[in-house]
């Protein structure tokens, strides 16, 4: 009887100790799933990401020359012309220096859910270069110093194509070429530069191939301005955009490519009192390639037009007179190249640069020049600049001395906008050092 009754005493408590078992397991394997659903879930692509990176850039610059430029001597283009006083002597034999920060930026990368099948990405840029010169001419209006947008683009990426529209690189800048020099001309009148509003579709041919086509409207730079004319106007009375189409080999060590535009502008839409529909209508071919290893930095560029003006280039384009009609328009046609070498190395690596550019002129008989690289009657024939640097770098943060001259030679400007009579070489040496940290 005793035992029957010790056995009814512990079976509740064996029951009890059984569910507690129980209930401890279910609640386990619950927390494994949850646990199972935290991994997943931590695992699946972020729908929305952005990340933000820029640089901080001082420059400090001394010029032996005066020269054209672009904010506060920031940028130089090229030596002016001998101007002689009445004693003989060029007042353009005098030097300048300046010491600037308007370069640093800051941009953000960003991307998105997919769109109809494609990756979906965005890049806004801005940095304080300003758009308009603050100097004498400008009566202390300009814009030095202030935000300026750089690029604002979306991409669609599906497998074989992608399509980009926004404010980008003008599509003869290239990226993955263009020179490695310290001076923020980034090899301008040699190498095109600016950004302009467009949309670009690129079509993978193979692994390696890709060809891309742009529509795109000026922006910064422009063309020149004719007689009536204002900023960009050739751009905004021209229904057409400007065409270019580019073919781009991308292996491991080699980047190369071609390509090819045709632009159609109308710079004025009044002319000497009469409704004016003329054009300025210009083709432009230009080719690119690039060697890279982990010892050395090849590159090489060259291209040839009518009308470059718009890509920060010397010429641009002519005007006509006709008796009882709107003024007439023609381009003026440029050569350019350059080549660029340097060392791969991550922590010292030395680079030279060398670029030249030619004025090859215009059909005679014109009446007026709207071109860049003529004062007065006084014309350039051609440019060309050397320079040599050595970058230290020690992880986001880098040291740059830089060493430049760049020779023009100017003449007396001829019925074909070219330079033939009293030929003067001038030049400027430019040094400047960089220091650089980036995020």
């Amino acid at each position: 009887m005793k035992k029957y009754t010790v056995l009814l005493g512990i079976l509740p408590t064996l029951v009890l100790n059984l569910q507690f078992k129980a209930q401890d397991t279910l609640s386990t394997a619950d927390l494994l799933k949850r646990i199972e659903a935290l991994e997943a879930e931590v695992k699946k692509p972020k729908e929305w990401d952005a990340s933000i990176y820029g640089w901080v850039r001082t420059e400090y610059s001394f010029d032996s020359r005066q020269s054209a430029y672009s904010r506060e001597y920031q940028l130089n283009l090229y030596p002016l012309d001998e101007k002689l006083d009445t004693n003989g002597k060029d007042i353009n034999d005098a030097g300048v220096s300046n010491f600037l920060a308007i370069t640093s930026r800051v941009g953000i990368k960003f991307r998105g859910p997919d769109v109809w099948g494609a990756k979906a990405t965005g890049n806004i840029e801005a940095d304080f270069f300003g758009n308009t010169e603050l100097n004498k001419s400008a009566a202390g209006t300009g814009s030095t110093g202030l935000l300026r947008l750089r690029h604002a683009t979306a991409t669609l990426t599906w497998p074989k194509t992608a399509v980009t529209f926004g404010q980008t690189w003008y599509p003869t800048f290239v990226p993955e070429v263009f020179p490695g020099v310290v001076n923020f001309n980034t090899g301008i009148l040699f190498n095109p530069f600016g950004w302009a509003g467009q949309i670009k579709v690129t079509q993978k041919l193979t692994q390696e191939i890709s060809f891309s086509l742009t529509a795109y409207k000026d922006r910064e730079f422009q063309t020149a301005n004719a007689l009536g004319a204002s900023a960009n106007s050739a751009t905004f009375n021209s229904s057409m955009p400007t065409l270019h189409g580019q073919l781009q080999y991308k292996g491991k060590n080699i980047t190369a490519g071609a390509g090819a535009e045709y632009q159609t502008l109308q710079p004025v839409i009044e002319s000497g009192g009469l409704a004016s529909d003329e054009k300025v209508n210009s083709e432009m071919f230009f080719g690119y390639f690039k060697f890279a290893n982990e010892k050395i930095i090849a590159k090489a560029y060259g291209i040839t037009g009518g009308n470059l003006h718009h890509l920060v280039m010397i010429g641009g384009f002519a005007g006509y007179e006709n008796t009882n009609a709107p003024e007439s328009y023609k381009p003026t046609k440029t050569s350019a190249f350059w080549v660029d070498l340097a060392s791969a190395n991550p922590k010292i690596a030395p680079g030279v640069f060398f670029g030249y550019t030619k004025n090859s002129g215009v059909d005679a008989g014109y009446k007026n020049l709207y071109v860049r690289g003529a004062s007065g009657t006084r014309i350039l024939d051609n440019v060309w600049r050397v320079s040599a640097r050595v970058d230290f770098k020690k992880n986001k943060f880098s040291i740059t001395p830089e060493v430049e001259y760049t020779a023009a030679k100017w003449g007396d400007l001829n019925t074909e906008a070219l330079a033939k009579n009293n030929l003067k070489n001038v030049g400027n040496l430019r040094g400047t050092v960089r220091v650089m940290y980036s995020f």
